[in-house]
């Protein structure tokens, strides 16, 4: 019998990077979820699923991955984390940002991200050992760099980036990888608005398709691939 296909879970797939990171791994066969406050699951198909989720509630993040497996018939064997949020502070006052504020965006951007990475291993270890396992969150620099009126986007990112440095290593004997994905310019800097959907895509899946662990922050520059740049 042919092996089942592989199952990739994207949490919070929006236009840009999340519809062309599903894209470049069902073209390798993958069967797709696709979680968003919006998604329309009356358009499911065999191959990929749409399911709602508010990421402001981390324990969501549990009935996804059930359902996940109940659709599609397998748990993720790989998991992207590609949602954010953030809430603009006055720069020259950053601690004036409201507690519902930071709290609602750090449950996007931390909270429900550990809970999909606990989530994730408990997937992984249902899995053969030729299954990739691995675990992507879409970071940016700040967890490097403090931009001013994005105050909570940063401590969100920092965080995350913590979690994924520990489990990238802990985890690494048993075969499970995690990554802080980061696109940058050639130079290191940020890219801001202009991230590059697709480059995410073909970067995402090139660090499935890797055996091993590699370094857990991967920051990366369209068209050259993996980049190590000086922290800054």
């Amino acid at each position: 019998m042919p092996a089942a296909s592989p199952v990739i879970l994207i949490l919070g797939a929006g236009a840009n990077v999340g519809q062309h990171v599903a894209k470049s791994f069902a073209s390798k066969g993958y069967k797709v979820a696709l979680t968003a406050r919006r998604a329309k699951e009356a358009e499911n198909t065999a191959d990929q699923v749409n399911i709602q989720s508010d990421l402001t509630d981390p324990t969501s993040v549990i009935n996804v991955f059930s359902k996940v497996k109940t659709l599609l018939g397998a748990p993720p064997s790989v998991v992207v984390y590609n949602a954010g949020a953030v809430t603009p502070n006055d720069p020259k006052n950053p601690l004036s940002l409201p507690l519902t504020d930071f709290t609602r965006d750090f449950n996007i951007n931390t909270t429900s991200a550990f809970v999909a990475a606990q989530q994730a291993v408990l997937a992984f270890e249902q899995l053969p050992e030729s299954a990739s396992k691995t675990f992507i969150y879409t970071g940016n620099i700040t967890n490097e760099i403090p931009l001013a009126p994005l105050l909570d986007l940063g401590v969100g990112k920092s965080a995350t980036a913590h979690i994924i440095q520990s489990a990238a290593a802990a985890y690494k004997d048993k075969g499970f990888k995690f990554y802080y994905g980061d696109e940058r310019t050639a130079d290191g800097a940020a890219v801001y608005r202009d991230i590059d959907g697709e480059a995410h895509g073909k970067f995402y899946l090139e660090l499935a398709e890797g055996k091993v662990q590699g370094p857990w922050q991967q920051t990366f520059v369209k068209g050259v691939g993996y980049k190590k740049f000086p922290r800054a």
